[in-house]
């Protein structure tokens, strides 16, 4: 058998083993430098100073809104403080008053407590009547104030859309005796229309005037023996109460006529249907019966009971429906014409009255 070895070189074995190392060692130099860039690629940075900033404007807003809240909390103390002292200051005066209500309430008799209620109940009252007074003056189309304030007339119905007033201008309207109605026939004009009678029938027509309805129409009639308007040119026609300056010239004209002759209501009565359309509401201003019909007397005295057929005869000239409110002035010698101008009103729903000598 034959033995052969090979040789053996240390040399190429050493050579060997460096390279390895050194790739070795090259492989880890890399793996080592690439494992720390990756690292710095992932990891983030951070600006801290920044941070701190935002951190403290965070911390300086906060401190500002929890010091605006002190200021209104101790705001709102401030005002709640205030409001107990008002709210125990008026518990007190409340107290007060009510402890002085009580001392006056129990210094108070029963007698001065119902007086009172009276008081109040009179003055109550009394506005109500100057308030209608005002309610009522404010409506009135003229003005006119009475003796003694005395503008008042009980039940007449005044108002109307057409208005007659129909002015008894007989000689027995001088006066309210038979003797001083023939003496003062007797005087001067001036005399007659001075005389107190006369006046009061003018100043009767004149208050009935200041309170015609501002739109309404009237009439003014004046009778003795015959009929004649006040304002002979208006030819039987009515006249229309807001013509102011036409209305004071018609009262005007009534305040110059002289009483003279007898007094045919008849004749006054007839003059209505010479009227169109109708009168819805008459004034008569009498002071008595009529002493003759439409037809002049046959002799020169009437008795009584001529007196009261003469009227009867008159009424069957008035239309149907119309009110009429009779004035009956005093008149001595006839005591049958209260009655029977009361049962006109009664049949025509009207008023009847015979007025103090002071008014209106």
């Amino acid at each position: 058998m034959r033995n052969s070895r090979r040789g053996f070189s240390a040399f190429s074995l050493s050579f060997l083993d460096i390279m390895s190392c050194g790739l070795g060692a090259v492989v880890l130099l890399f793996l080592i430098i690439k494992h720390n860039t990756d690292v710095k690629d992932v990891m983030p940075t951070y600006d801290l100073n920044r941070e701190i900033e935002m951190l403290d404007g965070d911390i300086g807003d906060a401190q500002a809104r929890t010091a605006s809240a002190k200021s209104q909390a101790s705001t709102l103390d401030a005002e709640l403080t205030t409001a107990q002292g008002e709210a125990k200051l008026i518990r007190t005066q409340l107290a007060k008053v009510r402890a002085a209500s009580k001392t006056v309430v129990a210094s108070i008799s029963n007698r001065e407590i119902e007086k009172m209620k009276s008081d109040v109940k009179r003055l109550e009252q009394k506005k109500k009547t100057v308030s209608a007074q005002i309610k009522a003056q404010s409506d009135q189309v003229r003005t006119f104030t009475g003796e003694g304030n005395r503008e008042y007339l009980t039940g007449l119905k005044l108002g109307g859309q057409r208005i007659l007033i129909l002015l008894d201008a007989s000689a027995s309207m001088l006066d309210d005796t038979i003797v001083n109605i023939i003496r003062r026939r007797n005087m001067d004009d001036a005399a007659k229309r001075r005389s107190w009678k006369w006046q009061q029938a003018l100043e009767t027509v004149d208050w009935i005037s200041a309170r015609f309805p501002r739109d309404s129409a009237y009439q003014i009639f004046t009778y003795n023996t015959s009929v004649v308007p006040v304002l002979p040119e208006t030819k039987w026609r009515w006249l229309q109460v807001s013509e102011f300056d036409q209305l004071n010239r018609a009262i005007g004209k009534m305040k110059r006529v002289i009483p003279n002759g007898g007094s045919s209501l008849a004749a006054a009565l007839a003059a209505i249907n010479r009227l169109s359309p109708k009168p819805d509401n008459i004034y008569l201003i009498t002071d008595g019966l009529p002493t003759q019909g439409l037809a002049p007397p046959r002799g020169t005295t009437v008795t009584g009971q001529q007196r009261i057929d003469l009227f009867e005869d008159a009424m069957s000239q008035l239309p149907r429906s119309i009110p009429i409110n009779t004035i009956l002035l005093p008149m001595e010698g006839d005591p049958m014409a209260a009655w029977a101008y009361w049962q006109v009103a009664l049949q025509t729903r009207g008023a009847f009255l015979t007025p103090a000598k002071d008014w209106p």
